[in-house]
């Protein structure tokens, strides 16, 4: 019954996936946020110059840089779906894919913080919001090069390999999950486009699906725990989550510290990674590998 349950959701799943993923799909999505970008600098220009209706204008921000931060709300909002398609992938590429969201977020936050400069942009008078945009972006191109040794890192982490059966069930259940998280953000997201042309929104719907991340994170350990019980799989996949962790409490701390928290988050996971590597060997081999010494030849890797 319950491999019944998983395969009806694996023919769900993959075909989303192979669309979203699909070439023709992306170049669409890149193509689209142009437009909007674009079209949104030509209303607020046509607001600033009174040649909208009233009630559409006052809808309509006054500063320009209003456009660059759509611009990149929704290269985050694709972003998330992108972390959401990547939940089945092997743990390690979907922490991978959490910490290039992050880096995301705080180049955000600092293009967000020009919303407070006149324009044409003059830095006197805007010194206050100068140091968050060179803390973010610091924060930004930290985590992007932790990114860098950190994939390296994953790369030569040695594999923790299943048989078929227990690979299928525990890749199944993560797609389970992806499309749980994938139904929950286009609903919140839908209730929350609705609030916002009532003018009743809040700003917290990327924390609020974040912190339901973290219970998604807690989840999949336990699953792999029931598939890969063995202390050093156990370990690395809740130091990930424990990383993950980080990542959202920083998107809720205040100014510096998110940057903080975020590159510590980075420090973190790659930390996880080169120990999993260094000492994996000590703890002994993989459940497969005890269970079957021909499993390295035909089993996959779910690391």
């Amino acid at each position: 019954m319950m491999n019944r349950i998983l395969e009806w959701v694996t023919h769900i799943f993959d075909p989303i996936h192979h669309f979203w993923e699909g070439d023709r799909t992306q170049k669409a999505v890149a193509g689209g946020l142009v437009a909007v970008f674009l079209l949104s600098l030509l209303t607020i220009e046509l607001k600033r110059r009174g040649w909208l209706p009233q009630d559409l204008a006052d809808q309509i921000p006054y500063s320009h840089f209003a456009a660059v931060s759509l611009a990149f709300t929704l290269l985050l909002v694709l972003e998330v779906i992108g972390l959401i398609m990547t939940l089945p992938c092997s743990v390690s590429r979907s922490v991978g894919k959490q910490l290039e969201i992050m880096a995301l977020i705080l180049m955000r936050n600092a293009f967000k913080e020009l919303g407070y400069f006149t324009e044409p942009v003059v830095l006197e008078g805007g010194m206050e919001h100068l140091w968050p945009i060179i803390s973010s972006g610091l924060g930004a191109m930290a985590i992007f090069a932790c990114l860098g040794v950190y994939y390296r890192m994953a790369e030569r982490a040695p594999r923790i390999l299943q048989k078929g059966v227990d690979r299928f069930r525990f890749i199944a259940s993560k797609k389970a999950i992806a499309l749980v998280m994938l139904a929950g953000f286009v609903i919140a997201g839908g209730q929350h486009l609705y609030h916002a042309w009532q003018g009743t929104a809040h700003t917290g719907f990327f924390i609020a699906f974040y912190t339901a991340l973290i219970f998604a994170d807690i989840l999949i350990v336990l699953i792999s725990q029931q598939h890969l019980p063995v202390f050093h799989a156990v370990f690395r996949n809740s130091g990930y989550a424990l990383a993950t962790l980080f990542m959202r409490l920083s998107l809720t701390a205040p100014k510096y510290w998110d940057a903080g928290l975020g590159v510590f988050s980075a420090l973190f996971a790659l930390a996880v990674v080169v120990l999993h590597t260094q000492f994996c060997p000590v703890f002994g081999p993989s459940l497969s590998e005890v269970n079957d010494p021909h499993a390295g030849q035909d089993a996959a890797d779910t690391s």
